[in-house]
């Protein structure tokens, strides 16, 4: 077929009417998804899995002939898998409180207050997210070391207290906030301190929402910090936790694996549930008019 003949049926009356092209559009979209989300359904796939069926089989079966909860219960009896996500969850919530909370604070005077070297502090900032972590991990372990963090929650969170990342993400979502909110905070008395607290925190709430994703599910998935910082089990995250598990005696047994990282994932799919409908386009101005 010509390229010319092509031309002409893509733009024919039926391969340019709305219904075709959103059919097409969904179909794509859900093409990508079904590519993006076979590894999670695999993973679950395996770990509901009896022992009787075989996981390495070809063609590979997805659906479970005889579903189990079996595995789930014998990794989280068998295992301190109660201690390591509690401790996930101290990490990844205080790891995303501190971080809103600094980064929030380094945004807005890089947004909205006039002081010399702003733009040069600002290019200092973004600069060093081309830095791999893997060149400040030896310093910033000295210096947890130094501070006596070494087996402590605020030395697991230490890479997290804040980010180029989340300062570059805020001050973009400070700029947009029409200064008429600002200006009335200042006609009615508000310090730079309220104006931050008051005004424009509500105003960004939709960037916040998306770095605090970012921060949870980086501190919930980290591996390699809290294995430097990490000595004793007690203080072990999820990661370190399923890592230990497939060195351990269910290390040939990859339903059990299977079932320690579902266990692991699942407190961020339930997360992602409930907050995605905080992360939609809020018109910032809304609280002006005229």
């Amino acid at each position: 077929m010509s390229q010319i003949t092509l031309s002409r049926i893509l733009q024919s009356p039926f391969w340019q009417s709305p219904t075709v092209r959103l059919v097409g559009i969904y179909g794509s979209l859900s093409a990508i998804a079904s590519v993006m989300l076979f590894p999670l359904l695999w993973l679950l796939s395996t770990a509901l899995k009896s022992a009787d069926e075989n996981i390495f089989q070809s063609p590979p079966q997805l659906l479970p002939s005889h579903p189990t909860l079996e595995h789930i219960i014998t990794v989280w009896q068998s295992n301190d898998f109660g201690r390591y996500l509690f401790n996930s969850s101290v990490v990844a919530i205080m790891s995303v409180s501190i971080n809103l909370i600094f980064c929030a604070l380094a945004a807005y005077p890089l947004a909205r207050l006039e002081f010399k070297g702003k733009e040069a502090i600002f290019t200092l900032v973004v600069s060093t997210i081309t830095i791999p972590f893997q060149i400040v991990m030896i310093p910033l372990y000295i210096i947890a070391v130094q501070l006596g963090l070494v087996n402590t929650y605020l030395g697991v969170i230490l890479p997290n207290l804040a980010s180029a990342f989340g300062i570059f993400l805020l001050r973009q979502a400070f700029q947009s906030v029409p200064k008429e909110l600002e200006e009335a905070a200042r006609m009615d008395g508000c310090w730079d301190i309220g104006i931050w607290w008051s005004v424009m925190l509500p105003a960004i709430r939709p960037s916040l929402v998306t770095l605090a994703i970012f921060v949870f599910i980086g501190a919930w998935s980290d591996f390699l910090w809290p294995l430097i910082i990490l000595q004793d089990d007690t203080y072990y995250t999820l990661p370190l936790g399923v890592a230990k598990l497939a060195e351990g005696a269910f290390g040939l047994n990859w339903r059990l694996v299977a079932a320690g990282s579902v266990i692991s994932i699942a407190p961020v799919l339930i997360l992602f549930m409930f907050v995605q409908r905080f992360i939609v386009p809020t018109a910032a101005g809304s609280g002006v008019k005229g």
